[in-house]
């Protein structure tokens, strides 16, 4: 085909490109079309409902909102129900403290029946039979002493410690125990042991035990005493002090029974002294890097004094006495072995007074002082000799063990 200018246009080529033209404009229509239809907006405020939410909108839909019927159930249950479940959880309470009860008193005959197997000395209520076992005391004090200390055994005797038949009514009529606790020396029968013998048959106030004598053992001595203690008399409480050591007895029970009702009871002036690594020192502690750095504090435990525990933690000591380690000095010890109980450490410090005029002036304000010594002689310092003053001017008076009510 010719132009009228006589050129020969192709009408085939002019089609061909604007074929790919219209082709390439429909296929850009089209993915723009597309991506309008196909785009869901994102709208502020909208959240998808999960499987667990969706289940709770249908039970709702259809009037079964577990929260409702929860509520609904609740306010259903008659008060009496509720009173019930009261008294049952309460009964279980008491049943378990029953049973924890009879775990310790089984601990304690088992321990009487050893101590009678082995041949150990009985006191006098346990010679009497059934009377003993079935009575309730309120507390064992053990006096500890030395085969050397026959002088200060003497003035405590004539001091704040009563002698045969009021020691006798004490017993019955309080439910007190007071006894001179010792072992026996080295040599079994000798003439340390007979010595004590005679003491024992003039006064029938000491309490003998097996253990060897021995400063150093002091620690195993206090693990015997509970241990022997909790087997021949059934008390409230057991009570260590030191021969050198003046206490008013009255004021002793009175603070003790404050605590009656509660369970696993440690009472007494509760420190926490240096740990002394070095050798030849007063209270080395050989043991010194099982609590630490050098310098470090022990934990707290009572001073050794005078200190008491509650029935459930003799038989406690009395059960594992053979796997309770000892340590160098006999208060750490006892404060160690009840790390890891449920034990109500208390603090009181009227177990610790000084002697006079400390505890002359607290008497005279009327706060009479359970126990009082020096603490620069661990005890009252020449207690032989100046016991009878303190007696005098800290004693709560000869008639205030009998006028307590425990």
């Amino acid at each position: 085909m010719k132009s009228r200018g006589g050129e020969q246009v192709s009408r085939s080529a002019i089609s061909q490109k604007w074929t790919m033209f219209l082709c390439l404009a429909s296929f850009c229509a089209g993915l723009f079309l597309t991506n309008r239809m196909w785009t869901v907006p994102e709208s502020k405020g909208i959240t998808r409902t999960t499987a667990a939410e969706a289940e709770t909108l249908k039970l709702v839909s259809e009037g079964c909102d577990p929260k409702y019927l929860q509520q609904k159930a609740v306010k259903n249950v008659p008060k009496e129900i509720f009173g019930e479940v009261s008294k049952t959880h309460q009964a279980i309470k008491t049943l378990d403290k029953t049973i924890s009860n009879l775990e310790m008193e089984l601990a304690a005959a088992k321990v009487a029946q050893e101590s009678i197997l082995a041949g150990s000395p009985l006191s006098e209520a346990a010679e009497n039979g059934d009377s003993f076992r079935k009575r309730k005391y309120l507390m064992v004090i053990g006096i500890n002493t030395a085969f050397s200390s026959r002088k200060r055994r003497d003035s405590v005797r004539s001091t704040w410690m009563p002698q045969g038949e009021r020691r006798r009514k004490l017993e019955e009529e309080k439910g007190i125990i007071v006894r001179f606790v010792i072992g026996h020396s080295a040599t079994l029968g000798g003439i340390l042991d007979r010595a004590i013998e005679a003491e024992d048959k003039k006064h029938g106030d000491i309490l003998r035990l097996d253990h060897v004598e021995g400063y150093l053992e002091l620690s195993a001595k206090t693990k015997t005493y509970f241990a022997t203690a909790v087997g021949l008399w059934d008390a409230e409480y057991y009570v260590k002090v030191d021969d050198d050591v003046h206490v008013n007895i009255a004021t002793l029970g009175e603070t003790l029974v404050r605590h009656r009702k509660k369970p696993r009871v440690y009472i007494g002036c509760m420190k926490s002294g240096p740990v002394l690594a070095q050798k030849g020192v007063r209270y080395h502690e050989p043991e010194h890097w099982k609590f630490g750095e050098n310098g470090n504090k022990y934990f707290r435990h009572a001073t050794g004094q005078l200190y008491a525990i509650s029935k459930d933690l003799a038989s406690y000591i009395s059960v594992n006495k053979h796997v309770l380690h000892k340590y160098a000095n006999e208060d750490v010890s006892l404060g160690s072995w009840f790390i890891g109980l449920d034990v109500q450490h208390i603090d009181d410090r009227r177990l610790c007074c000084g002697t006079p005029p400390d505890c002359e002036w607290k008497a005279q304000a009327g706060n009479i002082c359970v126990a009082s010594f020096d603490w620069s002689c661990s005890g009252i310092c020449r207690s032989v000799d100046r016991i009878k003053d303190v007696h005098r001017r800290c004693g709560e008076g000869q008639d205030a063990l009998w006028k307590a009510a425990f």
